[in-house]
């Protein structure tokens, strides 16, 4: 309870250190910052004051500046560092005035005093701007504007004392603990004892460089309760439990605030590899030799046939263990059940086999991890072939204990030595099935042994049969009929924003509609997987959006599946935040101002450039207006065949469309074609749903194109742009682009793949082909729920684009 209180005030001194520089953070917020803060300083050099940079960017996303934050925190240290040496001041008196001396006390403190007036030197000297300040400004002209937004920082004092009365209340928790720790020792009152012991201990903690002291404030505080005449062990044994309370259960939940934090990677990974641990640790237990006295005192409460019982059941469930940690980490409803009736079972199995409390709290810890991270756990099992599956086992067990009681029967003493009755051969048949300790039957034939053994796999076949049937994922197979596109068509032309809503209807995606209002999410599976194009098409407000995005997550729930939203806009960023989602920049779409676009000027060089090479050698770009007919048709058809074949790569979907004769006829096309009207290269307009913009979707050349015929095309576009009243040209998205200052694993990942890697080189072409044009640059993102994802969801964008 103690300790509770003592990570409590450690975060209202955050709360009132960021209050007293004019800001405010939850107490949920200032506890998992303290947490997690407290956890790295153990493997830092001075891990106290270093940590304090840590972990801030959860803080910034509230609007509060990085000054700011690093300022809140130097508050923190200070009076942290303060409090200490304003306890320790009477205490070394008080140690003077008793004529004692405690080995290091002394020098302890000093060495604290003068860290503590060094950092107020060094405050005072940037305030006044000083010698440090100059210093700093010299060699580090970019933090002459930091000092100086420090040097304006205007703090509440009122803050600052409360602040102080926190960590004032921490120093006295810290004596509690220790007094605490004496009294479970059997040693009473001891108040004199416990503040100076406090005191000691937590002064070398202060000046360890290394670990927080471990090791120093060990030492020192045995050392110190020697010398009030404990015992070596006593005062060992009281260190070491004072520890638990002050350094190890903060640590502990420090582990427990990174692994159980929303959305994180190990929230997944973590209790599948404790499961994993569990198995092996079952089936090693097993088969090793139990600890003999625990066995002599086990056998005073549990018959010998129960012992035996639970030595088979811990192997079987280790077994198990094993294949439902496989399972687990694909986040199975069913895998987490049994997860959790395996674990119940290990427990008890290890405490009735050999009273093993080391294996069986280690079944304990898993077992209450898995309820902590149950939401993890949604995908349901195959419905149909669970019922299959159980009435499949069933008939086997049952045909396998009347293949056990009448063989037993009727091989009796021939091959066993024992006339069994029809009782006794079900019970035998039944305990063979089970895996039981069978060595009482005493077979004395092979033919007899054999006959054991049939049962004992059979048996063990059927169980693993209803066991797998239980943890197979539930296969999601939908279906989308006519009259449901033809809704969302009308739909699409009602509130259409987006230059990818043309892709929504295709005959690919598959469609989910709102039961409140007319709007859609347009989608594709891809393993348990719903690959979400864009955003909702639906009425502007944003309560509705958000209303949908409910369903269809509520929708994906009852189906085993995640969803993913893919090419989202920023602007919408703030609503899936709300909804507690991640996202990833995945590159950046260019919108061409075509009534402003001009050849003229020098930065526009290479496109007049690229006009003249083209018109020189004859070519000419064309306009074709629906219906297009079959010849140009195949003219297009062989370009783009040919367009395939150079780049040796198949039709891209989802985002974009395939090539489809029966599209095309319909779309107005742009062709670059030389004197004798091959067509060396073309583009088709698409459909384009947001206000006064108009986008492309196909751009195919030929091998014998010459230089520069991209660049014509799209020049003729926008030409035609003009003439007929448009205001923007969408020109697609570049992929991986636009990562200025990545943020993260992924993003740095993904900006050193596309600045670095050969494979992603065309990527770079396009963002500089596109670049040429001028364009205002638009950020789109990935949206998903969980870091774990993150390793699956390539091979789902990758499946649902090539299908």
């Amino acid at each position: 309870m103690i300790v509770f209180i003592y990570v409590l005030f450690q975060a209202l001194m955050y709360v009132h250190s960021f209050k007293s520089v004019g800001k405010t953070i939850s107490l949920k917020m200032a506890i998992s910052l303290f947490l997690k803060r407290n956890l790295v300083s153990v493997f830092l050099p001075g891990g106290g004051i270093t940590s304090l940079v840590f972990f801030t960017k959860e803080i910034e996303k509230q609007g509060i500046s990085k000054t700011k934050i690093n300022f809140a925190s130097y508050i923190y240290g200070t009076i942290g560092i303060l409090s200490i040496v304003l306890l320790a001041v009477p205490v070394l008196l008080y140690s003077t005035f008793i004529n004692r001396h405690y080995t290091g006390m002394t020098e302890a403190f000093f060495i604290l005093v003068i860290l503590l007036l060094l950092i107020i030197y060094v405050s005072y000297s940037i305030y006044t701007q000083g010698i440090i300040y100059q210093w700093f400004t010299r060699y580090f002209p970019a933090a002459e504007t930091i000092l100086s937004e420090l040097k304006q920082e205007r703090f509440s004092k009122k803050h600052l004392l409360i602040t102080l009365g926190y960590s004032a209340f921490i120093e006295f928790v810290g004596i509690t603990h220790l007094l605490i720790a004496m009294e479970a020792q059997g040693f009473h009152n001891q108040f004199t004892t416990a503040i100076l012991g406090y005191v000691i201990a937590t002064l070398f903690m202060c000046i360890s460089p290394f670990m927080r002291g471990i090791g120093a404030v060990e030492i020192s505080l045995t050392a110190i309760l020697g010398q009030f005449g404990f015992s070596t062990t006593e005062a060992l044994t009281i260190t070491l439990l004072y520890r638990l309370f002050e350094f190890w259960l903060p640590l502990f939940f420090g582990v427990l605030s990174f692994v159980f934090q929303a959305g994180n990677l190990f929230l997944r990974i973590f209790p599948s590899i404790l499961l994993l641990t569990l198995g092996l640790v079952n089936i090693a237990s097993v088969l090793t030799p139990a600890v003999a006295s625990r066995m002599r005192t086990l056998h005073h409460f549990i018959p010998s046939v129960t012992i035996h019982f639970s030595n088979y059941m811990v192997l079987l469930m280790g077994i198990l263990l094993l294949i439902c940690s496989a399972f687990l980490i694909k986040g199975l409803r069913n895998a987490w059940i049994i997860a959790l009736f395996l674990c119940c079972f290990s427990f008890i199995g290890h405490l009735t086999k050999a009273i093993d409390y080391e294996e069986a709290s280690l079944a304990l810890f898993t077992l209450i991890t898995l309820l902590f991270t149950y939401k993890q756990y949604y995908i349901k099992g195959n419905k149909k072939l669970q019922t299959f599956s159980i009435a499949t086992a069933m008939i086997i067990i049952v045909s396998v204990l009347i293949y056990g009681t009448i063989g037993f029967y009727l091989l009796k003493s021939t091959h066993f030595h024992h006339d069994f009755t029809l009782i006794e051969s079900f019970i035998n048949s039944l305990a063979c099935l089970v895996l039981l300790d069978t060595a009482y039957l005493n077979p004395h034939t092979e033919f007899a042994q054999l006959f054991v053994y049939s049962i004992n796999i059979f048996g063990v076949s059927a169980l693993l049969f209803l066991f797998y049937s239980f943890i197979q994922p539930y296969i999601f197979t939908p279906q989308l009929k006519e009259e449901e596109r033809n809704k969302a068509q009308l739909i699409l032309s009602t509130y259409g924003q987006s230059a990818v809503d043309h892709f929504k209807i295709a005959t690919d995606k598959l469609l989910f509609f709102s039961e409140d209002t007319p709007s859609l999410i347009s989608y594709k599976i891809s393993g348990n997987f719903a690959v979400v194009l864009h955003e909702p098409v639906c009425p502007p407000e944003l309560a509705i959006k958000e209303q949908i995005i409910l369903a269809f997550e509520s929708f994906c729930l009852q189906n085993s599946l995640k969803a993913i939203y893919y090419r989202i806009d920023e602007n919408s960023l703030n609503l899936f935040g709300q909804l507690k989602k991640k996202w990833l920049p995945i590159g950046q779409e260019a919108i061409v101002k075509v009534q402003q676009f001009t050849l003229e000027g020098k930065n526009n060089k290479s496109l007049r450039n690229a006009l003249n090479n083209v018109q020189k050698k004859g070519f000419t770009t064309h306009i074709y207006s629906p219906p297009i007919k079959e010849g140009l048709i195949q003219k297009l058809k062989s370009v783009s065949d040919e367009w395939l074949g150079l780049l040796q790569r198949e039709e891209m979907v989802f985002s974009q469309g395939a090539f489809d004769k029966d599209e095309l006829k319909q779309q107005v096309i742009i062709t670059l074609e030389n004197n004798d009207e091959k067509v060396v290269s073309f583009l088709n307009i698409i459909p384009d749903y947001a206000p006064g913009e108009i986008t492309y979707d196909l751009i195919r050349k030929t091998a014998d194109a010459p230089n520069g015929d991209m660049d014509s095309i799209i020049i003729a576009l926008i030409n035609y742009a003009k003439e007929e009243g448009y205001e923007q040209l969408n020109m697609g998205l570049a992929p991986f682009s636009g990562i200025e200052a990545p943020e993260g694993i992924p993003q740095k990942t993904i900006k050193f793949a596309y600045e670095k890697l050969q494979q992603f080189k065309h990527y770079k072409g396009l963002r500089e082909f596109k670049e040429k044009f001028n364009p205002t640059w638009q950020t789109k993102y990935l949206v998903y729920t969980n870091d774990y994802d993150l390793l699956a969801i390539p091979m789902a964008l990758n499946k649902v684009m090539r299908t």
